[in-house]
């Protein structure tokens, strides 16, 4: 009997210190990238960051904030120092003095980074903070190109100068819904002035990372479709468009039997189009006709690059120049791609307005760090000469 307890007490020893020598897990670090305010005032917050289990040694790590499009010293504290968090701890904060304004300007944000961690690891070393523009709309720079209110040998049939306080509805409709017509968009176009209003002469359509319906994006897409509809003639529109991975504006028209012909047999003109990315994307435009081909899919596309910056700095005007022979596109009067249509009927009926923002689907492909929001297109105005 003394020899069993003898045995048995030798045995949970050596238990203990098997247990004993096993290394412990190291744990790992979350930091969740945050959207707030920006508010008027300079005010500091605390970024907090998360251990997945309790740290069973003192953590260290340094952390760095860095420029996205908001500015440091002027939209935020540069920040950068060593983080410690001590034993036992399951998270911590590092301090960031954000500087608040009563200015209208776009959401803004920047990063804050992380590097040398010991006893600690981090699958994602970075994380973003977002300063939501609490200020109303940012203000309107009427800059860039325009064109006349008259051609010689032609006539001003309609003009949209989106000078009231709300959207003619006798000449536009809201359409919505999450429908990117087989795009695999990711926005929600809603109705109203919520995405897209009149400001200080100019139609405002946004773009905004909201959840609305299932939809990680909101944006607006208005047509003229059933009022305002028109057979060739020189086409103006003066907008500014905005810019980014994933962003996918466009000023477009399809035929007026789209309803009972559907697509593409009733004919589509993109007078312009932009595929949002970083430099080159956000510097081209598209002019694309889509239509069917004894029941197949055809198109015929030209693009127009500026030599430097990107279409988002100014306003431009976007050009078609459409009889039965032949639609034509320019960008500031420059031409810049041609279409015989004198064998397309598709070509030769009246056609409607589309003004839009989507984000994401086939052509842009996903938005990336780089894209921010809200996004806006600016239209100063839409003329048709006959």
């Amino acid at each position: 009997m003394i020899q069993t307890l003898r045995n048995t007490a030798i045995t949970i020893v050596v238990g203990l210190a098997t247990v004993g020598c096993e290394a412990p897990s190291v744990p790992q670090l979350t930091a969740y990238s945050i959207e707030i305010d920006e508010g008027n005032a300079t005010k500091t917050i605390d970024f907090d960051v998360f251990l997945s289990a309790p740290a069973v040694k003192t953590i260290t790590l340094d952390y760095t904030t860095s420029d996205v499009n908001a500015t440091s010293g002027d939209d935020f504290e540069l920040a950068q120092g060593t983080l410690e968090i001590p034993k036992g701890a399951t998270m911590a904060s590092i301090p960031l003095t954000i500087y608040g304004d009563e200015e209208s300007e776009e959401t803004e944000t920047f990063w804050i980074s992380f590097s040398n961690a010991v006893n600690v690891t981090i699958p994602e070393p970075y994380a973003s903070i977002t300063l939501r523009n609490d200020d109303g709309a940012p203000p309107i720079e009427d800059i860039g190109y325009t064109t006349p209110n008259s051609y010689p040998g032609k006539t001003l049939v309609w003009e949209e100068d989106f000078s009231g306080t709300d959207l003619n509805l006798a000449d536009w409709n809201y359409e919505t819904g999450a429908s990117g017509w087989g795009n695999n968009e990711s926005q929600y176009y809603r109705g109203g002035n919520r995405n897209a209003e009149l400001d200080q002469g100019y139609l405002r359509i946004t773009a905004k990372e909201e959840t609305h319906l299932g939809a990680p994006y909101t944006s607006a897409r208005i047509t003229t479709q059933g009022k305002q509809s028109f057979k060739y003639g020189r086409i103006d529109i003066r907008a500014k468009v905005p810019y980014g991975p994933g962003i996918w504006p466009a000023l477009w028209m399809l035929g007026d039997n789209f309803s009972t012909e559907g697509w593409p047999s009733c004919g589509e003109i993109d007078i312009m189009e932009l595929i949002g990315g970083d430099g080159y994307n956000d510097r081209t435009v598209y002019g694309t006709a889509h239509w069917s081909n004894n029941g197949s899919h055809a198109e015929h596309s030209g693009d127009n690059s500026l030599t430097s910056g990107k279409y988002n700095d100014e306003f431009h005007v976007f050009s078609i120049v459409w009889d039965s022979g032949s639609i034509k596109w320019f960008r500031d009067d420059i031409l810049f791609h041609t279409l015989n249509i004198s064998n397309l009927g598709a070509f030769k009926e009246k056609f409607f307005f589309i003004l839009n923002i989507a984000v994401e689907g086939n052509w842009p492909g996903p938005v990336g760090p780089s894209t921010t929001f809200p996004q806006y297109m600016l239209v100063d105005y839409i003329r048709v000469f006959q």
